[in-house]
């Protein structure tokens, strides 16, 4: 049988508690297990994973990542939400929390890009469901326009949930 889907990602960061409260108060991750100042489990609030992300913390001494500068490595991880509505929430958060750096229309999903405090970027999108994709799903990178996209798919449209490409 094929990999389905990502369970899990694991992270090395400088400090555990900023991360945590980052996390937490950006994307509504909950603290499920850890092992103080060290390593903490962390759940997305609609998951039934036993953790969505794994903090490791290494010190306040490490260097930042030069993946994609002069190392290879990961570039991000993306996250899905469940509706638009809730996509421009969590633009607003990051935007006041000094993190976002971009968001981007790719045509089957909509896009926003992010730093946590360690500067590992991660993208938080919105997955237009199969039964409304259409000729302009191609695949592209252009500017978001979230306000936009509600006005044609809905701020509470459930997005596609793992389906980004035509069924058919």
């Amino acid at each position: 049988m094929p990999v389905q889907r990502l369970n899990h990602a694991v992270l090395y960061v400088r400090d555990l508690e900023t991360s945590v409260a980052f996390y937490h108060d950006a994307l509504g991750f909950r603290t499920v297990a850890g092992v103080p100042g060290r390593a903490a489990f962390l759940q997305a609030e609609g998951s039934t994973n036993d953790h969505d992300l794994g903090l490791f913390a290494i010190g306040t001494q490490a260097g930042a990542s030069g993946a994609g500068r002069s190392t290879v490595g990961l570039y991000h991880l993306a996250w899905e939400v469940d509706t638009l509505g809730e996509l421009r929430r969590i633009a607003g958060v990051l935007r006041g929390n000094g993190a976002l750096v971009g968001a981007s229309d790719h045509g089957s999903t909509k896009a926003l890009y992010a730093h946590d405090p360690d500067g590992i970027e991660f993208e938080v999108s919105w997955l237009v469901p199969a039964a409304l994709l259409d000729g302009d799903a191609t695949l592209r990178t252009e500017a978001l326009d979230i306000d936009a996209e509600i006005a044609r798919y809905g701020a509470d449209t459930r997005g596609g949930v793992g389906v980004s490409v035509p069924v058919g």
